[in-house]
C-alpha cells in the first residue's frame, strides 16, 4: 500500500469548478496524492500511485485568485488526511473565507478530531467501503478499528457528515450491503446512508471488470434512509 505523501507538492491536481461535490455549494477539488488503501474497484489509480506536483502554496495561489466566486474546498484523493500539514493547510485555506469538505476513508480519526476541535472542517464524507471483514481483501487494508473509532466520533460530536459506499455488485452483495446498514443502525448513526453505484471505467486500481450481477435494490434494509448516486 501506498502510505507516504510528499510534503513540498502533496496535490495531484485540482478541479477547478464542481456543483455536485459539495452539497449546496460551489466548490473546488483539490486530489491529494496517494493512499493507505488499494480498493481494487478505485477509478483514480493515478491519483493513488503518482506523486503530487502541486504544493500547497501553489494550491491558496489559486484559491486566492477564486474568493467571491467560489464557497466551497473539497480536499479529496487518494487520502488527504495522509498529508503531514493539513490542519496548517485547512487553517490557510480558512483564512481566506472558504468552507471545507473533506472526503477520507476514516483512517486517522485522530486528526479528524482535531480538526473538527479547531473548526477547521464544515462536512466530512466518510467512506463505509465493506463490511469490517471484507476490508483486507477489497481495500487491502485491516486497521478497521481506525474507521469505527472515526464513525463512533462523527456520531458522538453530532457533526455534519454523511457516510458512503460505492457499490459494485459482484464485489459486494446486497447482504453486504444491509450489514453495513445495520451496523450504522445500531451505532446510532441518524442520517442518510449514499449507495454510490459503480461507474466501470478501463483503467481502475484492481484492473475490476464490469459488474455482472444484477441489483436488486428492493432487497436493501430500511433501517436508514437511503440516497442512490449513479443508478
Amino acid at each position: 500500500m501506498l502510505r507516504s505523501v510528499a510534503a513540498n507538492t502533496p496535490i495531484h491536481s485540482i478541479t477547478k469548478f464542481t456543483t455536485l461535490d459539495y452539497p449546496h455549494h460551489l466548490a473546488c477539488i483539490l486530489w491529494f496524492a496517494k493512499c493507505n488503501m488499494a480498493c481494487s474497484y478505485c477509478y483514480n489509480p493515478h491519483i493513488v500511485r503518482d506523486n503530487g506536483t502541486i504544493s500547497t502554496q501553489e494550491a491558496l495561489t489559486f484559491l486566492q485568485s477564486r474568493q467571491g466566486r467560489l464557497e466551497g474546498v473539497v480536499l479529496s484523493g487518494g487520502e488527504c488526511t495522509l498529508y503531514p500539514d493539513l490542519v496548517s493547510f485547512c487553517t490557510q485555506i480558512k483564512e481566506l473565507g472558504y468552507k471545507i469538505k473533506i472526503d477520507t476513508n476514516g483512517s486517522n480519526p485522530e486528526l479528524l478530531q482535531k480538526l473538527i476541535t479547531c473548526n477547521l472542517v464544515d462536512y466530512i464524507a466518510l467512506d463505509y467501503k465493506a463490511p469490517f471483514l471484507h476490508y483486507p481483501t477489497l481495500t487491502q487494508y485491516k486497521h478497521t478499528q481506525r474507521l469505527e473509532e472515526s464513525l463512533t466520533l462523527l456520531i458522538s460530536c453530532d457533526f455534519p457528515f454523511e457516510v458512503r459506499t460505492t457499490w459494485h455488485s459482484d464485489l459486494l452483495h446486497v447482504e453486504d450491503i444491509n450489514t453495513i446498514i445495520n451496523d450504522l443502525h445500531v451505532k446510532g448513526y441518524k442520517g442518510t446512508y449514499y449507495l454510490q453505484h459503480y461507474l466501470h471505467v478501463n483503467a481502475t486500481l484492481g484492473g475490476t471488470k464490469m459488474e455482472q450481477t444484477k441489483i436488486d435494490l428492493s432487497k436493501l434494509s430500511t433501517q436508514l434512509p437511503i440516497e442512490l448516486r449513479n443508478f
